[in-house]
This record gives C-alpha cells, structure tokens and sequence, in this order.
C-alpha cells in the first residue's frame, strides 16, 4: 500500500493544472528546481511517470491523466475530513448561508436569542454554490431557491414564490396583468455561460411546451448586467416579483401557467449538530416569504 503525500498530490494538481512548471512554482511560491523534484518524489511513489515536459510546456502522460481526477478527489475528500472535525470541535459555531435576493435576519436573530453564547454569522452564497458551500464546510445551512445539486443534503421547503416575467416599463406587455408562455415565446432572454444546465432551464423556462428553447439574448455574467440588459429593452427575464423592486424602470408581470419557485432550507444528510437542528425550526417559522 502506498502512502501518498498530500501536499505531492496537490503540487501536482497545480502543474496540471498550469501546464507549465514555472507557473506552477509562482502559485505555489516555491522554487521551481523544488517543485521538480516534488513531482518526481511522487512519481516513484506511484512508480509511474505523471508529467512530461515538452518545449511548448508541460503535458499529462496517461498515467497522469488517470490519476488526475482521483488526485482531485482525494484533496477535496480530505479538505473535508479536516472541516468536519474542526466543526466537530467547535459545536458553538454555525454559519448560515442565504442566496441572491433572500432574507434570514429574523432567523438569525432567534437563532442569536435561543443560544446567546454559540457563535452565529451569515454569509452570501452565490446562487451557484450551496451544494459546494455545505460539503466543502463554509456553511452549515443555506436558504437558497431550487434548483441546484442536493446530493449528500437534506433539503426542507420553507415557502412557494410565484414566478414573473421582467420586462422594461416601455415594453409591449408592460401593461398585462398577467402572461403566458406563448406570450413570451419569442422574446429573447439572457445567457450566463458555464451557468449550471438545471438552474438555467429552469429561469428560461426550457424546454418550451412545443420543445423550443427562448431565444438568446446578451451573453451575461453578473445580476446587475441581466437587469440592465432588460431595462435597456435586449431581454426579458423570468425572476421572483420582489427583483423588479430594484429598479423603477422594470415592471414584473406574473407568469401564470408555470409553477412556482421553492426557497429551501438545505443542510448536510445525516448532520447531528444541535444548532443546525435548531435553526432548522426556526427557519420554518420565521422564513416565510414575502406578502405577495
């Protein structure tokens, strides 16, 4: 049995990740001729070569390339294994996570009020991370809105929130009370590249009844691009009504023949930690949603 140096492992996964060991060594802020001779300590501990050097940089040979992915896993299995007993060690603490656009305050606040000397913080998670932010340990809950990845989660609804159409207040259907789909259908929608599949069907309303998809609109990377984009009259956006709030010239109009979307409460499956137990009822009673 081989006993594998982590910190080999991941100098590894950075030069394959750089393809060039003089990068590597830079990230790494250690001496290149040393970052050598780590890769080929390693290397003998496999009895295989990783890495070959070529003059346009550095390529995986094919051992390389199937121990790349195990590396990777190893790391994040093993930066785990340390949060979870550093939070096993600190059953004082919890931090609460909560996404674009939703409020924990009142939650929090009871949490702070029903255990005065644990130490309670929130923190924004991006919408493309509770399930990473939960298993890597820099949350203990998130509230978040479906979809995204739940594997390895205990997932409880908290509230149901109509969704709507966003439009600029000079748009054709600025005055409705309310739309369909085929209302819609030709009207184009943002792009958010490497945006998670699920997440973005889901807010496109994809695929259409007649299997179509919404027709591409700008290509965008933040919250503030896709609004502005929507109030300059490029796109429309299906979003939650409370968004259109945000600017004076945007007007959400309900979309009526699609469900609705659902804010959850999610932790890790099997979690044991009193406090997340306690938040956890807590945030059913106090995290409700907005009056629509």
């Amino acid at each position: 049995m081989t006993d594998l140096d982590l910190r080999l492992v991941r100098y590894f996964t950075v030069v394959a990740e750089h393809q060039h060991f003089r990068r590597a060594a830079d990230e790494l802020r250690i001496a290149q001729p040393s970052l050598s001779r780590q890769i080929r300590r390693l290397e003998q501990q496999l009895g295989a070569r990783l890495l070959d050097r070529t003059p346009r940089g550095t390529v995986l040979t094919e051992a390389g390339e199937a121990f790349l992915p195990r590396a990777k896993s190893l790391l994040r299995s093993a930066a785990r294994a340390a949060a979870e007993a550093r939070a096993a060690a600190r059953p004082h603490r919890i931090v609460l996570g909560y996404a674009n656009g939703l409020i924990i305050t009142e939650a929090a606040r009871a949490m702070r009020r029903l255990h005065p000397d644990a130490e309670v913080r929130t923190k924004h998670i991006d919408f493309t991370e509770p399930h990473t932010a939960l298993l890597d340990h820099r949350a203990d809950a998130v509230v978040a809105r479906l979809p995204f990845p739940t594997d390895g989660l205990r997932v409880t609804l908290l509230y149901q929130e109509p969704r709507a159409v966003v439009v600029s207040r000079e748009h054709r259907l600025a005055e409705r009370d309310s739309v369909t789909l085929a209302d819609i259908a030709d009207e184009p929608m943002p792009q958010i590249p490497g945006a998670d599949g699920a997440w973005t069907a889901y807010w496109r309303l994809e695929p259409r009844p007649d299997g179509s998809t919404a027709p591409a609109g700008p290509s965008i990377t933040a919250l503030e691009e896709k609004f502005e984009a929507v109030a300059s009259g490029q796109a429309v956006v299906v979003a939650v009504r409370a968004v259109a709030r945000m600017r004076p010239d945007l007007v959400a109009i309900p979309l009526v023949d699609v469900e609705p979307s659902h804010v959850v409460l999610a932790t890790r499956a099997g979690e044991r930690n009193r406090l997340i137990t306690d938040f956890a009822r807590l945030a059913e009673e106090h995290i409700t949603g907005p009056e629509v």
